[in-house]
């Protein structure tokens, strides 16, 4: 059981490709894959290290269910390329269903309720904290749902000089209590959160949890700078450190 790997869950209305729940490892071994690029057939026969038959039969299931598609190399017109045609929405590990201290009664009161009085605060880490205790993922639809929020922002905080637009960025956070932030401006911008919002009280899991954020930073960079950018979260406290880092860069133009 501990080595199964997490049921994921695709969906595209966009593409009339309602939700898709995949439980097979070799599927999920070959979505994993094509979640970082598009890949040729032949690749990911060698790299999930099963035959060509099995893969051809997975790949036209995936197919049929909307998740995958390809397109003809443009220049060998006997090779596939195979991408991904659905979003990806996230998982559910059925081998972590546990209880965590964050959900019981007496966190809740000592570190929430007595603290701030903040019932936003409550029901927002509650839920997260209860999504983490059932093994649910959903990271991909909270840095959406942070997309959508940095864009409606942006105008509130936009300044053509960049810290001035840095510094308003950061008053927003505080005044909205979502945690202080401080920068630091280079080919990579490093922005630092104190006391954040989205974290602070979560399971220590090893890993950041900080989607939500980074979904907003990268809406607002994105627009301030019209390009693409990379937000990777390097330090969080639920990896065990006292503040939340992330690090921005632009993304090359294909």
């Amino acid at each position: 059981m501990g080595d199964e790997k997490p049921i994921q869950i695709f969906s595209n209305p966009e593409k009339n490709v309602g939700i898709n729940v995949v439980k097979s490892p070799v599927k999920l071994t070959i979505l994993e894959m094509l979640r970082d690029s598009e890949m040729e057939f032949d690749e990911i026969v060698v790299n999930t290290g099963k035959s060509k038959s099995t893969v051809s039969v997975h790949l036209k299931s995936l197919r049929e269910m909307g998740i995958v598609s390809f397109k003809i190399h443009p220049e060998d017109n006997r090779k596939k390329i195979f991408y991904l045609n659905s979003k990806y929405l996230g998982s559910v590990n059925l081998t972590e269903q546990k209880e965590i201290e964050e959900t019981q009664k007496d966190y809740l009161i000592e570190n929430i309720i007595e603290e701030n009085g903040d019932f936003t605060v409550l029901l927002f880490h509650t839920l997260r904290s209860m999504l983490i205790q059932e093994g649910i993922n959903i990271d991909p639809v909270l840095q959406a749902t942070g997309n959508r929020i940095g864009k409606s922002l942006f105008d509130i905080v936009y300044d053509d000089d960049l810290e001035v637009f840095l510094a308003n960025i950061a008053e927003f956070w505080e005044n909205n209590g979502l945690g202080r932030l401080s920068f630091e401006i280079g080919d990579i911008i490093k922005i630092t959160s104190v006391d954040c919002f989205e974290c602070k009280l979560l399971p220590k899991t090893g890993k950041p949890a900080c989607f939500l954020d980074a979904g907003i930073i990268e809406a607002l960079f994105t627009e301030y700078f019209n390009l693409p950018v990379s937000v990777i979260e390097i330090q969080c406290y639920t990896m065990g450190d006292g503040k939340c880092v992330f690090e921005i860069e632009p993304l090359p133009l294909n």
